[in-house]
């Protein structure tokens, strides 16, 4: 297809996108933009997909195999402005000759160094101590509190070794961390670079002082952090999460932080988010974020710009480099 096909091709967008990637849509696509950033309803998607070829949908929207059973015939490619799609019924989408694409790669830098910020956050007490700050509560100097947990020397496990996982390895050396990690399949040495591979989660757990959560959610992982696996975490380990809110078990979590067996939590991403499990906000050994991970300027232009780059190829007649297969 020629640049001037591309722009007869019809665009429904979803949210409200950074201005850069919104200038490139109008240039190039017949578009509808969602400038006052509405979040649609599930029964809403449809309807609102009436007369496109092409969807640019973020994690906000929820197209299981309902929804996309009731799309009109008329969208052929989904681009979903994420790494991750387990809001998309991939498999639904396949079957009715629908493309999804995601952006992987351009959001690895951002999220690992949420990671960071979470693990040392929580490790050092970041909230409590702010909290001391902007509550005019910062009294005298003690020698015993108040008290966090060095970093330094400590074994880091991390769940999910692949492009994040392996960025937040790389930053957690400069620390001075040991790394431990369960994958799926285990990396090549040169990628590895000294990480101790364990073939089960529960022995990853074991050696987890720190255990960072960078795996996505599916059937396997949803719930993975539960009481059973939270009891193999050494006594005082600290979590992080910068995955899927559903890979954790909230009342598992939420009581190994009251009880002392997690010391603390830092947690970027949440189950049933925005409506987080109210609890973790009266626990002073959390450091929460609202879903920082790939918040920053650049990442977010960077993951616009992916998904366009999909959806031209697409538009094209070519394979779009990021293709979701089932």
């Amino acid at each position: 297809m020629t640049g001037n096909q591309i722009d007869q091709s019809k665009l429904r967008v979803f949210r409200k996108l950074p201005l850069p990637v919104e200038e490139r849509i109008c240039r190039d696509y017949n578009a509808m933009l969602n400038g006052d950033d509405v979040i649609f309803e599930p029964g809403e998607l449809a309807a609102q997909a009436e007369g496109f070829d092409a969807l640019l949908v973020t994690a906000t929207e929820r197209f299981d195999a309902n929804v996309i059973a009731q799309l009109p015939e008329s969208v052929k490619i989904m681009a979903t402005y994420s790494v991750g799609y387990d809001h998309i019924d991939v498999a639904a989408a396949t079957q009715r000759g629908i493309v999804v694409t995601n952006t992987p790669d351009v959001l690895t830098d951002a999220t690992a160094d949420i990671a960071l910020l979470l693990l040392l956050g929580a490790a050092r007490g970041a909230h409590w101590g702010e909290a001391m700050i902007r509550g005019n509560a910062w009294g005298r100097w003690a020698p015993t509190h108040p008290l966090g947990l060095e970093v330094t020397g400590k074994r880091l496990g991390i769940l999910g070794m692949g492009r994040i996982g392996q960025a937040v390895a790389r930053r957690a050396r400069a620390f001075g961390m040991e790394i431990h990690y369960h994958n799926r399949s285990r990396l090549d040495p040169a990628l590895e670079c000294g990480a101790v591979f364990h073939p089960t989660v529960h022995t990853l757990l074991q050696v987890s002082d720190f255990f960072s959560i960078n795996c996505a959610s599916t059937a396997e992982t949803r719930g993975l952090l539960n009481d059973e696996t939270i009891a193999h975490l050494p006594d005082g380990a600290i979590v992080v999460n910068t995955a899927r809110g559903d890979i954790v078990d909230d009342d598992a979590l939420i009581a190994a932080l009251e009880n002392g067996k997690v010391a603390a939590a830092g947690l970027d991403v949440f189950s049933n988010e925005p409506n987080i499990d109210p609890r973790y906000r009266d626990l002073e050994n959390t450091f929460l974020l609202p879903h920082l991970g790939s918040a920053t300027i650049e990442t977010r232009t960077a993951m616009g710009m992916r998904a366009l780059d999909n959806l031209d190829a697409y538009f094209r007649g070519e394979t779009p480099d990021d293709v979701v297969r089932t």
